[in-house]
């Protein structure tokens, strides 16, 4: 009997996916750029408070996060590309307008509409009409892989960049990749030949009750919300307590790059043991105890420069192991035929986190100082510490995707693959082609699998 055939990305699939992957990391690079400079920016525009200049640098989360879904179920209806270009042409507009303004309300303005190009669902939904079910969860992962680098690289040139062309600068650059990533999506990546719903990269509207009221996805949203709310907040302190500190706005740089390389280093062999040793719960736990800690750290030395350094290392270690755990905790809880929907809700948590955090970290800021934005971040942490002590210890599970169209049998289809050691959860939709399985990777027979997904000679 034929084995199924493990074979590599074609290359279309290649294609698709370092395009799709360019234009996310574009767009969440023009996203992120000022957060390491616009609350120095701020300092001198016309009307700018702390609490104002908090809401122009979370708004953006509050379009992303009411628009996400809607746009991802709209591309369904009308096509991928189209929702993809109306909405980077969207971030350009956004772009445009707050470089252009000379007072904090069309910074606000810009930042709104910048978040309102949320194309997010749609470009996953793409990726999976233009990859096959073997090399979907790869393409996922590649542009998954483009937030972390994005964010990575705009704390490294965002104060250069400040320097160099300034923060109306930075906006106009941010337009220009949206503009980059319209020819990307006309020119290099692929058309698919047709489009359909696809429960592991799309939120459906029939499984949004079911992933609403599974409690440890709960915990895990309002983990991503609380993460965002923190990381958004900080930026609205961190680069005012550096310049106070005696570090020119120009050299923050010099103080992010090594605190970014050690939190990465000091992370990733948490990341391994945490998957290898299904410890996934303890690290994970473990991560957001560091992240209290590292945010009352950060208070209580903001007047000390070294300490306050240590404390940004501590802090990005367990920002960075807290980003990479989550989405595998995400797909490790969520129901097999609703993973789209789950990560899609995940989504929308992070960035209301993002907006939350703009509101209260500025809020904070106005009335009770720089430091107390710690404080803050420290008493979200310690709810999240509580939520997360409390979730159910994951399985090492994994999902897979087979098509079952051209299958010799799908007589009792759905049992046969339950009694496949390993085998967790089955969902068969038969109108999709698709069979989804959740399964776990230490009791996986590949074997048994095989013979019964074969393909006819």
């Amino acid at each position: 009997m034929q084995q199924r055939e493990t074979t590599g990305m074609t290359a279309g699939e290649r294609r698709a996916t370092f395009g799709l992957a360019s234009v996310y990391g574009f767009r969440m690079l023009g996203l992120f750029l000022i957060l390491p400079v616009f609350a120095l920016f701020a300092e001198g525009l016309p009307d700018a408070t702390p609490f104002l200049t908090g809401l122009a640098v979370g708004i953006y989360g509050l379009t992303q996060a009411l628009l996400q879904v809607p746009f991802g179920l709209l591309s369904d209806r009308v096509g991928r590309k189209p929702v993809i270009l109306g909405g980077l042409l969207l971030f350009a507009i956004g772009s445009v307008i707050a470089a252009s303004s000379h007072d904090i309300w069309l910074v606000i303005l810009g930042r709104a509409i910048q978040g309102s190009g949320a194309i997010a669902a749609a470009v996953m939904a793409l990726a999976a009409d233009l990859t096959r079910e073997e090399n979907r969860t790869k393409a996922m992962a590649t542009i998954g892989l483009t937030i972390g680098a994005s964010f990575m690289l705009a704390m490294l040139i965002g104060p250069i960049l400040a320097r160099l062309i300034g923060v109306s600068g930075i906006f106009w650059l941010t337009a220009l990749l949206a503009l980059v990533g319209i020819a990307l999506v006309a020119l290099v990546v692929p058309t698919p030949q047709t489009s359909r719903v696809h429960r592991d990269a799309e939120p459906v509207p029939a499984m949004f009750r079911r992933v609403l009221s599974n409690p440890d996805l709960l915990r895990l949203d309002f983990g991503i919300f609380s993460l965002h709310l923190i990381l958004t907040a900080l930026f609205l302190a961190v680069p005012l307590i550096l310049r106070d500190l005696g570090v020119e706005p120009v050299r923050h740089t010099m103080v992010y790059l090594p605190v970014m390389i050690g939190a990465v280093v000091a992370m990733v062999p948490f990341v391994i043991y945490a998957e290898r040793h299904a410890q996934m719960k303890p690290v994970f736990v473990g991560a957001v105890g560091l992240l209290l800690v590292a945010q009352m750290t950060l208070g209580a030395l903001s007047g000390h420069f070294w300490g306050f350094v240590i404390a940004l290392w501590l802090f990005f270690t367990a920002f960075n192991l807290l980003e990479a755990t989550l989405p595998s905790l995400v797909s490790k809880v969520a129901p097999v035929d609703a993973k789209g929907t789950a990560m899609g809700v995940y989504s929308t948590s992070q960035f209301a986190g993002a907006f939350c955090g703009g509101l209260v970290g500025g809020w904070v800021h106005q009335h009770f100082g720089q430091a107390a934005v710690f404080t803050a971040g420290a008493l979200v942490a310690a709810a999240w510490l509580l939520a997360a002590s409390g979730m159910t210890r994951p399985g090492r599970y994994t999902s897979r995707l087979v098509d079952i169209a051209a299958l010799r049998s799908q007589v009792d289809l759905v049992e046969r693959l339950r009694q496949v050691p390993g085998v967790v959860e089955v969902v068969v939709v038969a109108d999709e082609g698709v069979a989804y399985l959740k399964v776990d990777r230490d009791l996986l027979d590949d074997g048994a699998l095989d013979a019964i997904v074969a393909r006819p000679a």
